[in-house]
């Protein structure tokens, strides 16, 4: 099976591009469903990603970034690049969907998939607010068409 998590705050603008591929894939996928093709939006909650890669062959993440590149660019990065050990928290909301990738192969061993590949979209702005930039809206359109694509590859290869 293939999943897909989007992750992402859809009150802090181009903070919900992971959000917003999630519920495109959702939308294009209940029209002409994929057998063993799972989307969730995650939101906010790392440990959500923990429990639903369980038991998956396949894990695609897609979640904004913020760095010194310019907004829109899209990187696509192997999951064992980007596990982070969980940092000591009384907070959930500071387990993020790296720890999850980290914890998850902790705990559940080789019921966690090691074919992972994340998709981070450079933010303009994490401002307060609804809505994508320009150059966020057309990466997260990308970015769909690209996971839309490993999706086709996936169903013909089971």
């Amino acid at each position: 099976m293939l999943v897909i998590i989007g992750c992402g705050n859809p009150n802090r603008l181009d903070d919900g591009a992971g959000v917003y591929v999630a519920q495109e894939l959702i939308k294009l996928l209940n029209e002409s469903p994929v057998p063993d093709v799972r989307v969730f939006d995650a939101g906010t909650s790392g440990m959500d990603i923990m429990f639903q890669a369980r038991g998956c062959d396949a894990l695609i993440i897609i979640d904004a970034n913020q760095s010194d590149s310019d907004p829109g660019t899209v990187f696509e990065v192997p999951g064992s690049e980007l596990e982070n050990i969980p940092m000591p928290s009384y907070n959930l909301h500071d387990f993020r969907w790296d720890n999850a990738l980290y914890a998850g192969r902790q705990i559940y061993k080789d019921d966690f998939p090691t074919n992972i590949n994340v998709f981070l979209i450079e933010v303009e702005s994490l401002d307060l607010g609804i809505g994508l930039s320009k150059p966020v809206q057309q990466a997260s359109d990308r970015v769909i068409e690209l996971i839309m694509a490993k999706v086709k590859q996936y169903n013909k290869a089971t």
